[in-house]
């Protein structure tokens, strides 16, 4: 690859790639994502609540408790529900036939539990012990029920498909059947990379793609195809949704080192902490130069190293500058940025209203400009 060029000086917490690519329209039309994705959320939590409810105790409330219905001891919750991005793009898509947005919600809904499905059990496999806010569930339940009920959750999303009885129901749900595979492809990757002294670059893009890309391909398409869309737009749409995906995870593995904790709910230097190779580690290890030299060295001690986990702050502090003096902070984020662009570019494909072309783009310029 390419060397990437050496980032300034920017501080934990800082926003993350802030601004679209320069290929973007300087203008956008005006849209309001909160209320995008305040509708995504509003019309599907229903729906996804009765889902739930089908689940035999006490796979229903420890699946309540994950979604942030409930606290621990039982008592009604308002937590923290995740940025409804997956059922926001559901229900979008399925504007792009014509189709009532409702026509979308079953996709949504089937999108967030296969979404969830893959929270529990990752949160288990990574030992991550906080999620928005909050202990997980295989902290507070135990990992058994972490297993089970992020089981539940798959079959439950099939369900709630092939229930409608459709031709397209079928058509989505070997959609999402697919990109679920993909998903669990992606985290058998992501794991195995914890073990290994260097990732390239094509490696972490291809493991990101699949983990966090093919839902959003999946959740991008799925309501177009639930109201009556053919396969060449299904196909447009997911290359939006794939592209939109590596984007969202180029992000996240920003966050994962550098953002705030009161923010993204996570601990400080998160993925440092879990050693993964994420795309700014492996972005810098792959630079050369003496901060890549070091940094390798450094990472190769700490994967033989038996104290890892009482490593100090100043310890992951110091890894997480070289990272970003060897340039895979900066590489990182201007990677969101040419992804952000390659999706804008794959709506051209597809014929649908202003409007919804509109809401497209706003989700995505969204999805490089947070904070969580």
């Amino acid at each position: 690859m390419t060397g990437p060029r050496t980032p300034g000086t920017a501080t934990r917490g800082e926003t993350v790639p802030t601004v679209p690519p320069a290929s973007a329209p300087a203008r956008r039309t005006a849209v309001d994502v909160t209320a995008l994705l305040e509708r995504g959320r509003t019309l599907a939590t229903p729906v996804l609540k009765a889902a739930v409810d089908r689940l035999a105790p006490p796979m229903d409330t420890v699946a309540a408790y994950h979604f942030g219905w409930i606290d621990a001891a039982g008592n009604p919750a308002h937590g923290d529900g995740g940025k409804a991005v997956r059922p926001a793009l559901a229900v979008l898509s399925a504007e792009v036939t014509g189709a009532d947005p409702a026509a979308g919600v079953p996709g949504a809904v089937a999108v967030e539990l296969v979404h969830n499905f893959s929270l529990l059990h990752d949160d288990l496999m990574d030992g991550d012990e906080q999620r928005r806010h909050r202990d997980t569930v295989w902290k507070v339940h135990g990992p058994a029920q972490a297993i089970l009920v992020g089981d539940a959750l798959f079959a439950l999303a099939n369900e709630v498909l092939l229930e409608l009885g459709t031709v397209e129901a079928g058509r989505a749900a070997r959609r999402l059947t697919t990109a679920t595979r993909a998903l669990i492809d992606g985290q058998a990757q992501d794991i195995s990379y914890e073990h290994r002294d260097r990732v390239s670059v094509a490696e972490c893009l291809e493991m990101e793609g699949n983990k966090t890309g093919a839902l959003l391909a999946c959740a991008s398409s799925i309501g177009a195809v639930l109201g009556g869309a053919d396969d060449a737009t299904a196909d447009a749409l997911e290359g939006y949704g794939h592209h939109l995906g590596l984007a969202f995870q180029a992000v996240d593995d920003l966050l994962g080192i550098w953002g705030d904790p009161d923010a993204t709910g996570k601990q400080t230097w998160s993925d440092l902490r879990q050693r993964k190779k994420s795309l700014p580690v492996v972005a810098a290890l792959a630079a050369g130069g003496p901060a890549s030299e070091r940094l390798g060295e450094i990472l190769a001690a700490d994967a033989k190293s038996s104290d890892f986990e009482n490593f100090s702050e100043e310890e992951f502090a110091a890894r997480a500058a070289l990272i970003e003096e060897a340039g895979g902070r900066e590489w990182t984020a201007e990677e969101a940025r040419r992804q952000h662009t390659i999706a804008i570019e794959a709506l051209d494909a597809v014929t649908m209203p202003d409007q919804v072309r509109a809401a497209f783009t706003a989700l995505a310029d969204f999805v490089v400009v947070r904070k969580r």
